[in-house]
């Protein structure tokens, strides 16, 4: 297809993919960047495990995952950030506020913090992407391209903590912007700059990843290192 005659036709076909309740459940479930084998999207779409293979072909056929087999094993992925991206928008979208497989009501967990793909949304995702704002580590870029550029003093600041910003900057990806949150319905830190910052808070053990779901735990540790290097009251 020529997507550039016939884009509305591509992007109404990808509509169309996500638009099915069970493949939806299914691509909000590989939203914390991890692979995971049929059988387990089979469960969480609630489908027949024939019935999840006919979904994923077709997710995969619409580019929206990707599959890497393993031995007898097929782990699917999302393709990549713009996906996620895309489904965080439809999350704000329809007013979703909780994990699309789960109670419409969101846990405490999911609120507080969880990963958006790569990066720290929640709560405590937009708490700290105010502050960086208010202490001056990141400033508004030209619009409209709502991207943020980092000052001298947050430069600074970052790589005093431990983020590789010759190595985040030479990634090709967006750099730092405000992605909408869809439960704070405030933006929390997106781009290669915000999953710099998560890797740091991983490696410091501020947070610990939930097992099955995109929930983070907080530490008492990362409480007191987040209030007192960026005054992050959680």
């Amino acid at each position: 297809m020529d997507v550039d005659e016939h884009g509305d036709e591509a992007a109404a076909s990808i509509a169309a993919a996500i638009g099915e309740p069970a493949r939806a459940r299914m691509l909000y479930y590989l939203m914390d960047g991890q692979a995971r084998t049929s059988t387990e999207l089979s469960v969480v779409a609630d489908v027949a495990p024939s019935t999840a293979s006919a979904h994923l072909g077709r997710l995969t056929a619409s580019r929206l995952v990707t599959v890497a087999v393993k031995g007898k094993q097929r782990h699917f992925s999302l393709a990549d950030r713009n996906v996620a991206s895309v489904l965080e928008g439809l999350s704000v979208l329809a007013g979703v506020t909780g994990d699309a497989r789960a109670n419409p009501r969101p846990p405490a967990r999911m609120r507080e913090a969880r990963t958006c793909y790569d990066h720290l949304a929640g709560e405590i995702g937009v708490l700290l992407h105010d502050r960086l704002q208010t202490l001056g580590f990141l400033n508004a870029g030209p619009e409209p391209s709502g991207a943020y550029q980092l000052s001298a003093t947050g430069a600074e600041a970052l790589q005093a903590l431990g983020v590789d910003l010759e190595a985040t900057r030479a990634l090709r990806r967006r750099f730092a912007y405000g992605c909408l949150d869809w439960s704070e319905r405030r933006p929390h830190l997106g781009g290669a700059l915000g999953a710099a910052i998560l890797n740091v808070a991983r490696r410091r053990e501020w947070v610990v990843k939930d097992l099955d779901s995109r929930a983070l735990s907080v530490t008492p540790r990362g409480r007191r290192e987040m209030a007192a290097k960026f005054g992050v009251e959680i």
